[in-house]
């Protein structure tokens, strides 16, 4: 028979596949090495038939390479399969939940993410993974200075202009040992501090060359970093109806928690890339500090939440907003209109 509908279940060397004929009953179910599942998947199918895979590691890779050749792919977030598995977790049976998910007409699927937005998106994590490293670091080196009574400022750039006025001063109470120490330390921390300049080059030069993320930065509270987070997590943005499921899918919207016709909700999902979240958040609160000096509709419409609400509300409403108005951006191709903006 016809296959139709084949669930993958991808892993780091072995290869579940679940297939299904237009009956819907299984006729091919293997377990196959990393070097020989695509082969045979190839020679296995025909064209018109659908490919389901988990949006996990790898998944965005081999998508591209089935796309090469034709076919149709779709990737599900874990969460959205979990429910169509009817049985203990193994590779067969998280397979079989793939194909029988993606057959699901309501499904929502992932957008297979180019090489480029992969190349931006590794640029990002990369970033913030060496900004958690550095400000561990500056906390490591408060922590054992103070206990030779040296309090160090808060701010990092302090941090590291107060760190060569301690190891030079003689009379601070400092061993030869731990000035050694603290050396290494600081060598460290300007080791870290130098390759996070290095990627905010790569990202400004990405920023500056990408057309859609030169068009975000129009918007207000986002700059370089936002606007290539955001390019690199949505790509293109019409995989989403509305600027609101596109808000949705980054966590920005209320969750709900209604039963017997009674509205109820709660704090934001948080739902999606956690980062870019955090970015267009912090990005609305550098508007929120200067809004009220302001007469524009949307630092009014910001000062208002500001005042009525709490701050950190105004920032996640304005956040929402933000990404409402990217994806009109770039569904559109427009650049910025504030008339156009709803309130």
């Amino acid at each position: 028979m016809k296959i139709i509908r084949v669930g993958v279940d991808l892993a780091k060397s072995v290869f579940q596949v679940h297939g299904v004929d237009r009956c819907e009953k299984v006729v091919w179910r293997k377990k196959l090495s990393r070097s020989e599942w695509l082969p045979a998947l190839l020679e296995k199918i025909e064209p018109g038939c659908e490919i389901g895979m988990e949006a996990c590691g790898g998944a965005h890779h081999w998508a591209r390479q089935l796309q090469k050749h034709g076919f149709a792919v779709k990737l599900i977030a874990p969460q959205f399969v979990k429910p169509y598995l009817k049985s203990n977790k193994n590779d067969a049976n998280d397979a079989e939940a793939i194909c029988e998910a993606m057959s699901r007409p309501s499904m929502r699927f992932v957008a297979v993410k180019s090489v480029e937005q992969q190349n931006l998106q590794a640029i990002h994590r990369i970033r913030a993974e060496l900004v958690s490293q550095r400000s561990a670091k500056g906390n490591q080196i408060r922590g054992l200075c103070s206990e030779y009574g040296l309090v160090a400022p808060r701010e990092m750039i302090q941090l590291r202009a107060a760190i060569p006025l301690w190891l030079e001063d003689l009379e601070n109470g400092l061993t030869q040992r731990f000035r050694r120490l603290l050396r290494g330390l600081w060598l460290d921390l300007l080791n870290l501090e130098l390759r996070v300049k290095e990627l905010d080059q790569e990202i400004e030069i990405a920023a500056s060359t990408d057309p859609v993320a030169t068009r975000l930065q129009q918007l207000r509270g986002v700059g370089p970093i936002i606007a290539t987070a955001i390019v690199a997590n949505v790509g293109d943005a019409k995989q989403f109806s509305s600027g609101r499921q596109m808000a949705a899918s980054l966590g920005l919207t209320p969750r709900q928690n209604s039963s017997g016709g009674k509205e109820r909700l709660l704090g934001i999902t948080k739902r999606g890339d956690a980062q870019l979240r955090t970015l267009l958040i912090h990005g609305a609160r550098s508007v929120l500090r200067t809004a009220a000096s302001k007469n524009d509709r949307m630092s009014r419409w910001a000062t208002h939440i500001a005042e009525t609400r709490h701050h950190n509300i105004a920032a996640v409403a304005l956040a929402n907003k933000t990404a409402r108005i990217a994806w009109a951006m770039m569904t559109k191709g427009t650049d910025y209109q504030p008339g156009a903006v709803a309130f």
